[in-house]
Parts: C-alpha cells; structure tokens; sequence
C-alpha cells in the first residue's frame, strides 16, 4: 500500500485546525517571541510622513532628489512640518530604506533594514545606538554591529548640513 500524500491544506483541517485559529497562533507566538530584553524601548520622536518613493521634487513633501535605488542622493528640508523634529537631538525618521537619526547633535543616515532578518531598526536616543526590535541585534552610529545576532553592519550614507543647518543632504 502506498502512501497518501496530503496537502498542507489537507492535514490542518486533519488537524481541525481553521485558518483563523492557525493565523491567530501565529500572530500570538510572533509578539510574545521576540528575544530582546533591553528595556531601553525606542519611541520615534518625529513623523513619518516624510517618506516618500523614488525621486521627488515636491516642496511638500520636504524632499528633494533620489530617495530609492543605487543612485541615493537626496536633500531634506529641516524647516519642513514633516522634518523640523529632527533639529532635536535624539530624534529620527524613515525615508524609504534609511533611518535618519539626530544622533547627539550629530545627523546619522543608515539602511534601516536589520542585516538579521529584514526587520525595521530604530534609534535609542538614550544609548546612542539603533536597535532590531525583532531580535534584539544591536549597531552602532557607525553601522558596526554591537550586538548580535546580526553579523554584517548596515550601510551608511554620508550626511552634510547645507543652508544655515535648514537642510539635510544624504547620498550614496
């Protein structure tokens, strides 16, 4: 006798299992599973509502230039509603796949894609590091990992104040 193969499908309702009950598993085990233990939580300062897609020129959005793709070279305007915030150190927001950080004075842009697994990092002001909240990797302004499980260290884009301090370049 054969062996019957069954699809996955198949075997969960074997199981008696509903995809609402498997996905509500799954979103549980997701939250509770994450393996920081830092109690340093980062709480973003500033708005998001900056990030944009490719190229722009649009004064309303406070960006100007590439913000996407191998030819990053873009302009952000710090008196801008959406940008202003990070004049105060410790503060930071996401445009596309950076992180810009104000870094004890000092403006931070890095790939804010955990080298791990993918997952967003943030900025803890209090310790002047980004942190992956999914696993708890560590890296410092530099983009050199701190704290494993991340063994490659994040790209860094090159950051230069213009206009009296108004405005924020980041390029490739």
């Amino acid at each position: 006798m054969e062996p019957t193969q069954l699809s996955r499908g198949q075997f969960l309702k074997q199981l008696g299992l509903s995809s609402a009950a498997l996905m509500s598993f799954y979103c549980l085990g997701t939250t509770l599973t994450s393996c920081s233990k830092d109690s340093d939580t980062p709480t973003p300062t500033t708005t998001t509502g900056g990030t944009t897609g490719g190229t722009t020129g649009s004064a309303d959005t406070g960006i100007t230039g590439t913000a996407k793709g191998a030819s990053i070279d873009f302009t952000i305007d710090l008196t801008n509603s959406n940008f202003k915030s990070l004049k105060t150190e410790g503060s930071f927001t996401y445009v596309e796949d950076i992180i810009i950080a104000n870094a004890k004075g000092t403006f931070v842009a890095l790939s804010k894609i955990c080298t791990h697994q993918g997952t967003t990092i943030d900025y803890r002001s209090g310790s002047n590091d980004f942190l992956c909240p999914n696993h708890g990797s560590q890296f410092k302004t530099d983009g050199s990992v701190q704290k494993d499980p991340a063994t490659k260290a994040l790209t860094v884009y090159k950051t230069e104040l213009l206009n009296n301090n108004n405005s924020l370049r980041i390029k490739a």
